[in-house]
């Protein structure tokens, strides 16, 4: 029982996880879509296997470590949308490379060409290559259709690249004003322009989990590459309410451990569990159960859980509270803690935690 569990612990509810794997994966079967979930969000090969069995066709990874951490999940397709620019991983890559049926890696810009050359070539790879291009995040991506004609122009002649198709990140989505329909539509009317002044054939990989579901079903899209879709959390459930709160499927499970004053309730839990993380409008975390418990403040190893029903809690309660950003809570976790209902039913390993190299 939940009730037995050492605090603070990551808690994921089975059968929200499931059913949030299902829906993304109808969405995308609906829309004749790929899906290549983004594994960085859970890190789990045991989550990793249930997306593959439901119908991925690949997986998306941040890192060679997580790429690597999560091979046993029986994953034979991978796209790393990372810059890859050290030489030195040369051996590795070459080594996942052989134990896939297909490795997909990124070119983020005309400065990292060289570099991603230069590694390619020393591990004897001839790789496909997806392109990045920028529709309003500000980070990878080329900036403007010169620069990609440029780029498309290079990659097409490097006898270690060939040319897979273009992937942006509308990331900025998580705070636009716009309705996730109008966000999707804009970052692919904006990739669209720069993949047509090239190659109106290549494919394009949109990727955001506010905006996955509703690009599934726009002409025109590949694959979307989404990930804190398979649990939800603040971001995608009160800033961006693209998620019913009844399908929020990981939470961090904390003690009360003191009422300092009235409206306080210190637990358990802080930075180390939830990261530094916030929502825009300043919360690290909220009540699972929808009270008006929030957490505003953290240090190291607590928690500062005010509002109006904060007066109602004593020493020793226990509550569930939704971090603001899912990903790197995970990633502060040695294991995730499985369950339906109350009942614990499984303990699976963050296996790439820490994978960020």
């Amino acid at each position: 029982m939940t009730s037995d569990l050492p605090t603070p612990a990551l808690l994921v509810d089975l059968d929200r996880l499931r059913a949030n794997i299902d829906r993304m994966q109808r969405a995308c079967r609906a829309g004749g879509v790929e899906l290549w979930p983004h594994a960085k969000t859970h890190k789990c090969v045991e989550i990793a296997r249930m997306q593959m069995e439901a119908g991925a066709a690949g997986l998306c990874c941040a890192k060679l470590s997580e790429a690597e951490a999560l091979l046993p999940c029986g994953v034979r397709r991978l796209f790393v949308a990372h810059s890859l620019a050290d030489p030195g991983l040369a051996p590795r890559l070459r080594a996942l490379a052989d134990r896939l049926d297909e490795l997909i890696v990124a070119c983020t810009s005309e400065a990292h060409f060289p570099a991603l050359e230069a590694l390619l070539r020393v591990a004897g790879l001839r790789l496909p290559v997806l392109m990045a291009v920028d529709t309003g995040l500000g980070r990878e991506g080329v900036r403007d259709r010169a620069a990609a004609r440029r780029l498309a122009a290079r990659i097409t002649a490097c006898p270690t690249m060939r040319l897979h198709g273009l992937y942006t990140h509308e990331g900025h989505a998580y705070t636009s004003p716009e309705r996730p329909e109008a966000c999707a539509a804009e970052a692919l009317r904006a990739a669209s322009a720069v993949r047509d002044a090239l190659d109106p054939a290549l494919p394009l990989w949109p990727g955001c989990s506010v905006t996955a579901e509703a690009m599934a079903q726009i002409e025109g899209v590949h694959a979307v590459r989404p990930g804190t879709y398979v649990f939800g959390d603040l971001s995608l459930a009160r800033t961006r309410p693209v998620m019913p709160w009844s399908s929020l499927a990981l939470s961090v499970l904390a003690t009360v451990v003191d009422r300092p004053e009235p409206g306080l309730a210190i637990v358990d839990a802080g930075s180390k569990c939830f990261s530094s993380d916030r929502t825009p409008d300043g919360l690290a975390a909220a009540d699972l159960d929808r009270r008006d418990l929030l957490v505003r403040r953290l240090s190291e190893e607590h928690g500062f859980v005010t509002g109006a029903d904060a007066d109602g809690l004593n020493v020793g309660d226990r509550l569930r509270l939704v971090p603001a950003h899912v990903c790197p809570a995970v990633n502060l976790a040695d294991h995730l803690t499985v369950v339906s209902g109350d009942a614990v039913v499984a303990s699976w390993s963050v296996a790439a935690r820490g994978c960020v190299w």
